[in-house]
């Protein structure tokens, strides 16, 4: 089941994003989410805005990421491709697995698609565990967009077949 993220959890949240920063080094992805990345102020302020969610089982915390509707303004300006259609979106953000279950990547994207059906999501260069993973949701690759530091992304998008193109 996905609910909202709570800020007394805050704590077992960040120790989920502390296992998937080793395990992105362990994976070979050295430069995505450095310096503390994501901070506990940014994910408190995701919990305070309604856009943190937890993937749990009946015990764990399997998932946690954040899913956001509308405009993101990374997202404004694409390189080496273009968005497929402008219709509204939702973008995920911050999304990191506490390794208790395999798969949880596609439990959430079945959660984001009964919201939605126009997806946006990016991912590191060196983030090969994630493009696989991105890919097999049936996501495809649109271009390059640029974090507000500067930092470029492999951009991807899914929309859902029922669209009008």
């Amino acid at each position: 089941m996905v609910i909202k993220g709570k800020e007394k959890e805050i704590e077992k949240y960040m120790k989920i994003y502390e296992k998937a920063r080793k395990f992105m080094i362990k994976s070979g992805n050295k430069n995505q989410w450095i310096n503390g990345y994501p901070s506990k102020e940014i994910i408190l302020e995701d919990i305070k805005n309604g856009n943190f969610y937890v993937l749990k089982d009946d015990k764990d915390i399997l998932a946690i990421f954040t899913f956001i509707g509308g405009i993101d303004n990374t997202y404004l300006k694409i390189y080496d491709g273009s968005w497929r259609n402008d219709s509204p979106y939702f973008t995920i953000h911050r999304i990191a697995s506490s390794f208790i279950k395999y798969n949880v990547f596609h439990e959430v994207i079945e959660f984001c698609k009964t919201k939605t059906n126009h997806i946006r999501i990016d991912t590191h260069k060196d983030n090969i565990v994630m493009q696989k993973a991105i890919l097999k949701e049936g996501f495809t690759f649109q271009g390059i967009i640029y974090l507000e530091n500067g930092d470029p992304r492999l951009a991807y998008e899914f929309i859902d077949k029922n669209i009008n193109l």
